[in-house]
């Protein structure tokens, strides 16, 4: 990481950090005045749009029907695939409690992010400590996307929007197997509200 002056935020951004066993350690062992932020949606939706990503990449992926379940008949999830993994927030939260308190973490809802880009974006300038510049009138709706755009991006004159790997279609599954996933996720994610303080409001 590079130096930071007084009054100056460096920040840095990976997606895997926080699934990575080791990474607390180590982030720690830098420092462990640094402050994290999570961002995190529905688990099944994410679990879903995982695999969207990677059917993109792989049209020749198995099912995800198959990839879902150990076995179908009992309805037995398959934990080993990781797209189910990361969704257990929970699990990795333990993890990053171990280095950090609560305080230091700020979880934001991908959903809010969407529907309400100031209101979200103002948890975090809060959390930095920064005073609250973004607002409302930064950002408009993208129909095509479905999702919010920056106005201007700094230094430029043109809108920003989300590249073209965000946004696609998801494939139809079927409802019987996302109820299973609901029911899976459930109990971790109720106790990951409970960690966090937040109702994040999956399980409606």
């Amino acid at each position: 990481m590079p130096k930071t002056l007084e009054g100056q935020i460096t920040m840095e951004k990976t997606p895997s950090y926080f699934v990575t066993r080791e990474a607390p350690a180590r982030i720690s062992a830098m420092s462990r005045e640094t402050k994290l932020i999570v961002v995190v949606r529905d688990p099944v939706t994410r679990v879903i749009s995982d695999y969207t990503q990677t059917l993109s990449k792989r049209p020749d992926i198995p099912s995800f029907e198959s990839l879902t379940f150990k076995n179908r008949t009992t309805g037995l999830i398959d934990t080993s695939w990781s797209a189910i993994q990361i969704g257990i927030y929970a699990k990795h939260l333990d993890n990053w409690l171990q280095y950090f308190p609560m305080d230091q973490i700020l979880f934001v809802s991908g959903e809010r992010l969407i529907s309400d880009p100031a209101g979200e974006l103002g948890r975090v300038q809060d959390f930095l400590g920064l005073k609250r510049i973004i607002t409302d009138k930064h950002f408009y709706f993208n129909q095509t996307k479905g999702f919010p755009c920056l106005k201007k991006a700094e230094g430029s004159s043109k809108p920003h929007c989300l590249g073209k790997t965000k946004g696609r279609t998801h494939p139809n599954i079927n409802p019987e197997v996302v109820q299973r996933l609901r029911d899976f996720y459930r109990p971790f994610n109720m106790k990951f509200y409970q960690m966090t303080g937040r109702f994040f409001g999956w399980d409606d």
